[in-house]
């Protein structure tokens, strides 16, 4: 069962996504917060695999709340749910830790789906969120930048390098096991180890990194 945390300073999108969330079989919303501030107290007294946050909230926002979270030693996912899809929000967001960048207008499907993928360990981000990274990297030409991304990459593994490349192509935990004939279980580690060599949170800085240096 994946349990849920909702944070969002607008009761009627919380009991909205409550409703929606409630109808499947391996998801249970455990609580509800209006506010970053409290949402990361209740992360510490329900311990839920999954947050979805709002970013503009009162008392502390959601980018704040994010990073605070991830600061933890065994933090959440964290899934950004927002209606603003501004480049400097998706980039903030990733900066912050989030596991993902969702529109409040995506259908619901896709938000269960992206609950799931989270809790797997993946990344998860909406088309938009993705062409706003994108377009970050192309836009930056600097040398410097490249030069810097491939050197945190030379304390890597070649299986670790190989596993990198594969998450900066977008690959998910079971396509890199496929690819490259490992068990899911041992591309868990290999991304875990990543993460901490890499300095990075998510996967989603692992992969920026990966494309400053120009392997993908």
């Amino acid at each position: 069962m994946i349990r849920v945390l909702l944070v969002d300073d607008d009761p009627l999108v919380r009991s909205a996504l409550a409703l929606m969330l409630g109808g499947q079989s391996d998801i249970e919303v455990v609580g509800e917060a209006p506010n970053g501030q409290d949402g990361v107290a209740l992360v510490g007294e329900l311990e839920p695999d999954v947050v979805l946050m709002d970013i503009r909230m009162p008392e502390m926002d959601g980018l704040e709340a994010t990073q605070v979270l991830h600061q933890r030693p065994a933090p959440p996912a964290v899934v950004v749910l927002t209606t603003f899809d501004a480049d400097d929000h998706v980039v903030r967001a990733v900066a912050a830790g989030a596991d993902g960048f969702l529109l409040k207008d995506t259908p619901p499907g896709d938000i269960v789906h992206a609950i799931r993928t989270v809790a797997a360990g993946d990344a998860m981000l909406s088309p938009s969120a993705t062409r706003s990274i994108l377009a970050r990297l192309r836009s930056s030409t600097s040398t410097d930048r490249s030069s810097v991304a491939a050197d945190r990459l030379t304390v890597l593994t070649e299986r670790e390098l190989e596993v990198a490349v594969c998450v900066g192509r977008g690959l998910s935990n079971s396509e890199i096991a496929s690819e490259l004939y490992l068990s899911v279980p041992t591309v868990k580690s290999h991304v875990s180890r990543l993460l901490t060599k890499l300095d990075s949170t998510n996967r989603v800085q692992v992969a920026m990194v990966v494309h400053d240096a120009g392997l993908v």
